[in-house]
């Protein structure tokens, strides 16, 4: 499903309904038809905010011309998130892969220290599963009982905690009280200290797409959306439908229903009058 949202009024524009996973043909059809229909009404794309979708790269300057690109920031953080749960994952299996064995039935005297060593890995594996969430989370929203916890769970680990510095890192370039520039200089920096920790680097390949540079541009547009949560957001709720309601899951039906949803939202100023006049008319009381 292709959609064009307005990011300052989270209405749709334009969509079509595929029955085929999206290509660049479609993709450059789909543009030159919504431009045609901008140019009629004398309006014109100042920038875009798109996934992280190749198909895209080519459509955006073919159809638009030099227009800045935003890639949202969500998606890039989502793939970086993934990458570092999976090296969290990774370490605790290299974790388990030590655990020492141990005879079945109740642990003799000779082999006390060594029962005492599988439990403390043991409950640090079980540690490491339970509070993964920490090493994707951004640093702004741990409390402080967190970080206590961080920095417990992570002794003896310095690639773990070399990860969640990394990370903060990460979050810190899409602050917006600092420029394009500035953020891509951090980059570079990032880039190339993550390069230094091999066993980091080649869990961070996202950090070295050029995809990252483009979700850096909204810094300096304040207007520019800088994820697609408008389009995110009325595909969620056409998912959460298609859960509910068995039939609006074929092309022909997801199609009229979003015709339907764009009916509403043109009629929505009207209703929304007609329900205001009806609250002030109910308010007034009846004379006696």
């Amino acid at each position: 499903m292709l959609s064009i949202v307005d990011s300052r009024s989270f209405k749709r524009l334009s969509y079509q309904v595929l029955d085929h996973d999206a290509t660049q043909a479609d993709v450059l059809a789909f543009f030159q038809r919504f431009r045609a229909v901008l140019e009629a009404c004398g309006l014109a794309v100042r920038a875009i905010t798109t996934d992280g979708a190749s198909c895209y790269l080519p459509a955006i300057p073919d159809v638009f011309g030099p227009i800045p690109h935003q890639v949202c920031q969500f998606h890039i953080l989502g793939h970086l998130t993934e990458a570092v749960l999976h090296a969290v994952a990774k370490v605790r299996k290299q974790l388990a892969s030590q655990l020492p064995k141990l005879p079945h039935g109740r642990t003799p005297k000779r082999l006390r220290k060594l029962s005492q060593q599988h439990h403390r890995l043991e409950q640090k594996l079980s540690d490491l599963f339970t509070h993964r969430y920490l090493f994707a989370r951004s640093e702004h929203h741990l409390t402080s009982r967190e970080r206590d916890t961080l920095r417990h769970i992570t002794r003896g680990l310095p690639q773990l905690r070399t990860l969640r510095e990394i990370m903060d890192e990460v979050y810190r370039l899409f602050d917006r009280r600092c420029r394009t520039e500035t953020a891509l200089a951090k980059l570079a920096w990032l880039r190339r200290r993550v390069r230094r920790f091999t066993a980091v680097g080649k869990t961070l390949q996202t950090l070295f797409t050029g995809n990252v540079e483009k979700a850096l541009t909204f810094l300096d547009d304040r207007l520019l959306a800088s994820t697609t949560n408008a389009v995110e957001r009325a595909n969620r709720r056409h998912r959460k439908m298609q859960k509910t309601i068995y039939r609006v899951r074929t092309q022909d039906h997801i199609t009229d229903r979003i015709a339907l949803d764009l009916f509403r939202d043109a009629q929505a100023q009207g209703r929304g009058l007609t329900l205001s006049q009806l609250h002030r008319a109910r308010a007034v009381p009846a004379p006696t």
